[in-house]
Formats: structure tokens, C-alpha cells, sequence
């Protein structure tokens, strides 16, 4: 039994992609801050690094976000 079956009692696949997209939302707020502290302290290569995974975040996200869409529509 998976961890989300042993949680929920039963499985739930959107559940699992749900919680993968706040998190990787939770995580471009994080990022945001770290890009800052980066910028504030004249460290640009860390700055980029940050930025780039943000993007790969977002990119993350907006699948999460169309296999959200394309599933749910199929159950309704």
C-alpha cells in the first residue's frame, strides 16, 4: 500500500498530482526569495542558477496543471 493509500484509505492518483503542483508553487515563492538574496548581495551566478530553476518549475507546473485539466474533464 502506497503512503497517499495508507493516508486516504484509498489511492488517489490526483491527489498525487495536486500535491505535486503546491508544491513546486510553494517552492517559485521560495525561489523568488532566494533570487533577491542573491541580487541583494551581487551574486549573479546564483541569481541565474535560481532563476532557471524557477523556470523548470514553472514548466513543471503548467504540465501538472494540463494533466489536471485533461483528467478531470474526462471524469466530469
Amino acid at each position: 500500500m502506497t503512503t497517499a493509500a495508507r493516508g486516504t484509505g484509498s489511492r488517489d492518483v490526483h491527489h498525487n498530482v495536486i500535491s505535486l503542483l503546491y508544491h513546486t508553487l510553494q517552492e517559485g515563492e521560495t525561489l523568488a526569495q532566494y533570487i533577491e538574496e542573491a541580487e541583494q548581495v551581487g551574486d549573479q551566478e546564483l541569481s541565474r542558477f535560481f532563476r532557471d530553476v524557477q523556470e523548470e518549475d514553472r514548466k513543471r507546473a503548467e504540465r501538472a496543471k494540463e494533466i489536471l485539466r485533461q483528467r478531470l474533464g474526462q471524469a466530469g
